[in-house]
Protein backbone atom coordinates (compact mmCIF):
# COMPACT_ATOMS: atom_id res chain seq x y z
CA UNK A 1 0.00 0.00 0.00
CA UNK A 2 1.13 3.40 -0.99
CA UNK A 3 2.10 5.68 2.01
CA UNK A 4 -0.57 9.23 2.33
CA UNK A 5 1.70 11.97 2.05
CA UNK A 6 0.34 15.78 2.59
CA UNK A 7 2.62 18.55 1.76
CA UNK A 8 1.72 22.28 2.73
CA UNK A 9 3.13 25.90 2.35
CA UNK A 10 3.57 26.96 5.88
CA UNK A 11 5.13 29.78 8.32
CA UNK A 12 6.05 28.63 11.44
CA UNK A 13 5.98 30.61 14.70
CA UNK A 14 9.55 32.48 15.26
CA UNK A 15 11.29 32.25 18.74
CA UNK A 16 10.80 33.99 20.78
CA UNK A 17 6.80 34.44 19.91
CA UNK A 18 6.26 30.55 19.78
CA UNK A 19 7.60 30.19 23.16
CA UNK A 20 4.30 30.98 24.89
CA UNK A 21 2.07 29.33 22.18
CA UNK A 22 4.39 26.44 22.25
CA UNK A 23 4.11 25.93 26.65
CA UNK A 24 0.11 26.09 26.28
CA UNK A 25 -0.17 23.55 22.80
CA UNK A 26 2.45 21.32 24.84
CA UNK A 27 -0.20 21.52 28.10
CA UNK A 28 -3.24 21.45 26.10
CA UNK A 29 -2.86 19.31 23.23
CA UNK A 30 0.13 17.12 23.19
CA UNK A 31 -1.02 14.71 20.28
CA UNK A 32 -0.69 18.31 18.06
CA UNK A 33 2.43 19.49 19.34
CA UNK A 34 4.39 16.28 19.00
CA UNK A 35 3.13 16.18 14.92
CA UNK A 36 4.04 20.18 14.06
CA UNK A 37 5.07 23.22 15.57
CA UNK A 38 2.68 26.14 16.13
CA UNK A 39 2.63 27.78 12.37
CA UNK A 40 0.48 29.59 10.17
CA UNK A 41 -0.83 27.43 7.22
CA UNK A 42 -0.35 29.61 3.81
CA UNK A 43 -1.39 26.84 1.65
CA UNK A 44 -3.09 23.33 1.97
CA UNK A 45 -2.11 20.48 0.08
CA UNK A 46 -5.40 20.49 -2.10
CA UNK A 47 -4.17 23.64 -3.31
CA UNK A 48 -0.47 22.80 -4.20
CA UNK A 49 -1.86 20.20 -7.10
CA UNK A 50 0.59 21.36 -8.96
CA UNK A 51 3.45 21.70 -6.55
CA UNK A 52 6.44 22.47 -9.40
CA UNK A 53 4.04 25.26 -10.31
CA UNK A 54 3.43 27.00 -6.70
CA UNK A 55 7.24 26.22 -6.59
CA UNK A 56 8.53 27.95 -9.18
CA UNK A 57 6.27 31.17 -7.90
CA UNK A 58 8.42 31.23 -4.69
CA UNK A 59 11.35 31.43 -6.24
CA UNK A 60 10.20 34.33 -7.51
CA UNK A 61 8.74 35.79 -4.75
CA UNK A 62 9.14 39.45 -3.86
CA UNK A 63 8.03 39.47 -0.09
CA UNK A 64 9.22 41.28 2.93
CA UNK A 65 8.68 39.55 5.66
CA UNK A 66 4.99 39.13 6.44
CA UNK A 67 3.59 40.76 9.53
CA UNK A 68 0.62 39.24 11.38
CA UNK A 69 -1.05 40.94 14.24
CA UNK A 70 -3.28 38.72 16.20
CA UNK A 71 -6.43 39.12 18.27
CA UNK A 72 -8.32 37.63 21.12
CA UNK A 73 -8.35 33.96 21.23
CA UNK A 74 -11.68 32.36 19.92
CA UNK A 75 -13.18 28.66 19.84
CA UNK A 76 -13.17 27.16 16.83
CA UNK A 77 -15.20 23.97 15.57
CA UNK A 78 -18.30 24.47 18.18
CA UNK A 79 -15.78 25.17 21.22
CA UNK A 80 -13.50 21.87 20.50
CA UNK A 81 -10.55 23.82 19.56
CA UNK A 82 -8.74 26.94 20.23
CA UNK A 83 -7.65 29.68 17.74
CA UNK A 84 -5.75 32.93 17.71
CA UNK A 85 -6.81 34.39 15.07
CA UNK A 86 -5.23 37.26 12.95
CA UNK A 87 -7.13 40.95 13.02
CA UNK A 88 -4.39 42.93 10.94
CA UNK A 89 -1.96 41.47 7.96
CA UNK A 90 -4.76 39.33 6.17
CA UNK A 91 -4.10 41.68 3.20
CA UNK A 92 -0.21 40.65 2.47
CA UNK A 93 -1.31 36.86 3.21
CA UNK A 94 -3.71 36.92 0.41
CA UNK A 95 -1.39 38.89 -1.51
CA UNK A 96 1.42 35.80 -1.31
CA UNK A 97 -1.10 33.38 -1.50
CA UNK A 98 -2.94 34.74 -4.97
CA UNK A 99 1.33 34.93 -6.05
CA UNK A 100 2.23 31.43 -5.16
CA UNK A 101 -1.15 29.92 -6.64
CA UNK A 102 -0.87 32.46 -10.04
CA UNK A 103 -1.42 29.88 -13.01
CA UNK A 104 -3.12 27.36 -10.87
CA UNK A 105 -6.37 28.87 -9.68
CA UNK A 106 -7.64 32.69 -10.42
CA UNK A 107 -9.80 32.20 -7.50
CA UNK A 108 -7.79 31.18 -4.34
CA UNK A 109 -10.31 30.38 -1.70
CA UNK A 110 -10.32 32.61 1.42
CA UNK A 111 -8.40 31.12 3.96
CA UNK A 112 -8.11 33.05 7.71
CA UNK A 113 -4.50 33.55 8.63
CA UNK A 114 -4.43 32.16 12.49
CA UNK A 115 -2.63 30.06 14.90
CA UNK A 116 -4.10 26.64 16.33
CA UNK A 117 -3.24 26.43 20.29
CA UNK A 118 -6.03 23.03 20.75
CA UNK A 119 -6.42 21.49 17.02
CA UNK A 120 -10.07 20.28 17.37
CA UNK A 121 -8.93 16.49 15.61
CA UNK A 122 -7.09 15.39 19.04
CA UNK A 123 -8.36 17.78 21.38
CA UNK A 124 -11.43 18.74 23.30
CA UNK A 125 -11.62 22.50 25.05
CA UNK A 126 -14.18 23.57 27.99
CA UNK A 127 -15.11 26.70 29.32
CA UNK A 128 -12.34 26.35 32.22
CA UNK A 129 -9.82 25.30 29.76
CA UNK A 130 -10.59 28.41 27.35
CA UNK A 131 -10.58 30.85 30.41
CA UNK A 132 -6.73 29.06 31.47
CA UNK A 133 -5.90 29.34 27.85
CA UNK A 134 -6.96 33.37 27.83
CA UNK A 135 -4.72 34.15 30.29
CA UNK A 136 -2.10 33.68 29.28
CA UNK A 137 0.02 36.92 27.54
CA UNK A 138 0.34 35.80 24.22
CA UNK A 139 1.98 37.61 21.21
CA UNK A 140 0.02 40.06 19.53
CA UNK A 141 2.43 41.02 16.40
CA UNK A 142 4.38 38.53 15.20
CA UNK A 143 7.04 38.56 11.88
CA UNK A 144 7.48 36.09 9.39
CA UNK A 145 10.48 35.91 7.76
CA UNK A 146 10.02 32.28 6.02
CA UNK A 147 7.66 30.04 4.25
CA UNK A 148 8.63 26.38 4.35
CA UNK A 149 7.32 23.42 2.17
CA UNK A 150 6.53 20.76 4.72
CA UNK A 151 5.69 16.78 4.30
CA UNK A 152 3.72 14.29 6.50
CA UNK A 153 3.45 11.17 5.94
CA UNK A 154 0.97 8.27 7.16
CA UNK A 155 0.08 10.93 9.86
CA UNK A 156 3.07 11.01 11.27
CA UNK A 157 4.75 14.31 12.52
CA UNK A 158 5.41 17.31 9.95
CA UNK A 159 8.53 17.33 8.17
CA UNK A 160 10.36 20.33 6.63
CA UNK A 161 10.99 19.81 3.29
CA UNK A 162 12.83 23.12 2.16
CA UNK A 163 12.50 26.59 3.75
CA UNK A 164 12.18 29.98 1.60
CA UNK A 165 13.29 33.21 3.36
CA UNK A 166 11.72 36.51 3.03
CA UNK A 167 12.96 38.88 1.58
CA UNK A 168 14.01 37.30 -1.51
CA UNK A 169 17.59 39.58 -2.47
Amino acid sequence: MLPSIRRQLTMFVPHPDATVIESIRSHYNPAQRAIIDSHVTLCREDELTSLDQVLQNLNILQQPPLTIRFGDIIPSEGGKGVLLPAVAGREAFHRVRQILLQDITSHPREIEPHITLMHPRNSTCNDAIFEEIRSYKLPKVIQFDAISLIEQVDGGPWQVQQTYKLPWQ
